[in-house]
This record gives C-alpha cells, sequence and structure tokens, in this order.
C-alpha cells in the first residue's frame, strides 16, 4: 500500500477579497475531487487574497498510480489560468516505510485500536519528497 500526497502553494490573480478567493479555490478543489478521486482541500493562507494552498491525498496499491494521480493533479493546478503554481511538495509513502520508522517488525501487530506509539523524537514519515518551487510546471 502506497500513500501520496501534493501540496501546492498557489498566488491567485486579481483578487480583491476572500469571497472572490474562495471562488477561485472551490472549483480547483472540487475538479480534484471529482475529476482523480483523491482527497482534497484548501490547507492554508486563508487570511491572505491572492494566495492560496491546496492539498491532495490518496491511497493506492502501488507506487506508480501515485505517483501518475499526483502528477496529473499538479498539471491541473498548474495549467489554471487564474493562478501560478509557486511550489509542490510531493512526498510518497509506503507501509514499510511507517512500520520501519516505528520499529515495526513485519508481522507484528498494531493494538485493536489501530495505535502505534512512536519513540520520543522520531517521525514516522521517512518516504521520498520532492519540492519543486517556481517556473512553469506544465
Amino acid at each position: 500500500m502506497w500513500t501520496g500526497t501534493a501540496v501546492f502553494d498557489l498566488l491567485l490573480g486579481d483578487t480583491r477579497s476572500l469571497k472572490e478567493k474562495r471562488s477561485m479555490v472551490r472549483p480547483v478543489v472540487a475538479e480534484l475531487r471529482r475529476r482523480y478521486a483523491v482527497s482534497a482541500a484548501e490547507t492554508g493562507h486563508h487570511d491572505l487574497h491572492r494566495r492560496a494552498q491546496i492539498a491532495v491525498a490518496l491511497v493506492a496499491a502501488d507506487r506508480a498510480h501515485c505517483v501518475e494521480v499526483v502528477e496529473a493533479c499538479e498539471r491541473l493546478v498548474a495549467q489554471r489560468p487564474e493562478m501560478e503554481l509557486l511550489s509542490a511538495r510531493v512526498r510518497y509513502l509506503s507501509d514499510e516505510d511507517i512500520e520501519s520508522a516505528a520499529g515495526i517488525e513485519s508481522g507484528m501487530e498494531i493494538d485493536s485500536g489501530g495505535d502505534v506509539e512512536f519513540p520520543a523524537g522520531q517521525t514516522p514519515v521517512t518516504g521520498d519528497a520532492v519540492t519543486v518551487t517556481g517556473g512553469s510546471h506544465g
């Protein structure tokens, strides 16, 4: 099992209010959800008129599918004429990455609540991460 996540940092065109900003961002989030069956949301810059942050996430059986869908989401956002894609932070994480970060050996079970305790200072995120900044992403 693989998870793919992306966070898109956007500069919006001529917006004068948060209401105008929402009218630009909401259709993009809805289209990402509809077209690619991903979880998508506006996740940052809520109080700024000309900036937005949109994140997407998906779970798939293989890494190749995650890469394909995340890249398609990035292309969709980058091709919107009313906004400029400033950066895209992408991460792919396998269930094995989570297990190894948690010190879980193959075949071990997680408690019935699904909780895993990580040692202090240890993070469960060890997958590939890529950050793309500036320029054209189409």
